[in-house]
């Protein structure tokens, strides 16, 4: 993990880091302000000195369950810089009652179905995100199964089954011609 480009991103930005870390296997960590992360990560993507254009994965992490758990949420941001051969972890804390994050969809388009996938299962909106809707759970899906107090044996509302065509099995298998 690339301690470089964090203090690189520092210098530039010294009010946009909450803390920067060293985990247990020496990957570095650093934890922005959420109204900071837009303009961070523009700048790592055009910076030639950082050049972190490939944009790996977005995902959440609940802390209702930790001892120290507030805000309650992490979003945590993966890049690398494919010409420096480093890896950039971000994260941005969000609380409990309005979870929102800003959208960088406009910065890194491959966060379009990231940013989708930890609204669906983790209920943290992406403020500015041109499409957030559920992407793998139905529409009907009552609350985020991945949240720590999703309850486990509730059962969902039964919803009448969509017509759809069954491309392998053939004409009439799911109630369609």
């Amino acid at each position: 993990m690339s301690l470089r480009a964090l203090s690189l991103v520092q210098e530039k930005y010294p009010d946009a880091f909450v803390e920067q870390y060293t985990d247990r296997t020496g990957g570095a960590w650093g934890v922005l302000k959420a109204e900071s992360l837009r303009p961070v990560l523009a700048h790592v993507k055009d910076d030639p000195q950082l050049d972190f254009k490939l944009f790996l994965s977005i995902d959440a992490v609940d802390r209702l369950q930790l001892p120290d758990n507030d805000p309650r949420f992490e979003v945590v941001y993966f890049l690398y810089s494919v010409t420096h051969h480093e890896h950039l972890r971000l994260k941005v804390r969000v609380g409990e009652a309005t979870p929102e994050v800003p959208s960088v969809t406009s910065i890194f388009q491959g966060a379009n179905w990231w940013e989708r996938f930890v609204w669906d299962f983790y209920g943290i909106r992406f403020s500015g995100h041109p499409d957030l809707r559920r992407i793998l759970m139905y529409e009907e899906f009552e609350g985020h199964p991945l949240r720590k107090d999703y309850p486990l044996r509730e059962r969902q509302p039964l919803i009448p089954e969509r017509p759809i065509r069954d491309i392998f099995r053939g004409p009439g298998t799911s109630g369609t011609a």
